[in-house]
């Protein structure tokens, strides 16, 4: 495609989405030649999935006029292949669902609908422990170890009577790398993929909203994002147990999976920067 005929304003847009993310990589010590070369991987590897002609491989040659990226290194991206994938981490997988089954199943909630402060062993607190807690989603890993991993990412606290307290309502890992760029990772492309999909007008479109406004001073920002944290932990612990609801209805269905995200995010910067393209 002759560069003259790209939209100035799809440039624009992308390279706004794009300047958190470099901001990032420089932050990191990612340099422009390593970001070349996953940039180049990818539009090799998306070229190769997402644009074949009647469902056939596609051959270097075409990858190499859809992407511009030399026929050379078509070939060596193309073998072997390459994995992008970001593997979830373990602890993440069983976290998000304990902490589920912690927020919903009436042996770990109050009657307020809360979060139990559950007891470490069996032995003390029956049913409302936090060794039951585990088992009821693995019997594979000790209770112990989760609750260390646990205690050292900040998602929950021991107090005095040996009781396990939830920090949050949401696995939020307060450390962790591995953790928090798993996070990063998925809820940064699962709203770009939406985004995406309606923007190239792939079906019905997805749920993308936002409200903005730039002319607040810092303390109504700092009202609002007091009144978005409680609206939106109210918005997800709803979805959250109609997910947890489906999820044991579904388990006798032998329809393929579907996986899902909804997201929210809250976010504040000078209104000058802002208007920057």
């Amino acid at each position: 495609m002759n560069q003259a005929n790209l939209s100035p304003v799809l440039i624009r847009a992308i390279t706004r989405a794009l300047r958190p993310l470099v901001r990032l990589m420089l932050a990191s010590g990612i340099t422009y030649p390593v970001l070349s070369e996953l940039l180049k991987g990818l539009f090799v590897e998306i070229a190769d999935k997402k644009f074949a002609l009647d469902a056939k491989p596609s051959s270097d040659s075409r990858i190499h006029l859809l992407t511009g990226v030399h026929r050379k290194d078509v070939k060596r991206l193309r073998t072997p292949a390459q994995e992008n994938e970001l593997t979830i981490p373990a602890n993440v997988a069983l976290g998000t669902q304990l902490v589920s089954t912690w927020l919903e199943h009436p042996d770990f909630i109050d009657a307020q609908g809360l979060p139990r402060k559950l007891s470490r062993l069996s032995s003390s607190g029956k049913n409302a422990s936090f060794e039951q807690l585990v088992l009821s989603r693995s019997k594979d890993i000790r209770a112990r170890v989760v609750l260390d991993e646990w205690l050292r990412l900040g998602i929950v606290s021991l107090d005095e009577n040996d009781c396990v307290n939830l920090n949050a309502e949401a696995f939020i890992p307060k450390d962790g790398l591995d953790e928090k760029l798993y996070f990063f990772a998925h809820n940064l492309h699962d709203h770009a993929a939406a985004a995406t999909h309606n923007l190239l007008d792939e079906g019905a479109p997805w749920l993308e909203r936002s409200v903005a406004y730039d002319a607040l001073s810092e303390k109504s920002v700092a009202e609002l994002n007091a009144q978005a944290q409680l609206l939106s932990a109210q918005t997800l612990k709803t979805l959250n147990q109609t997910a947890l609801r489906l999820e044991q209805r579904d388990a006798q269905d032998t329809s393929p999976r579907l996986r899902f995200t909804y997201g929210l995010y809250f976010y504040s910067t000078t209104a000058n920067k802002e208007k920057q393209p």
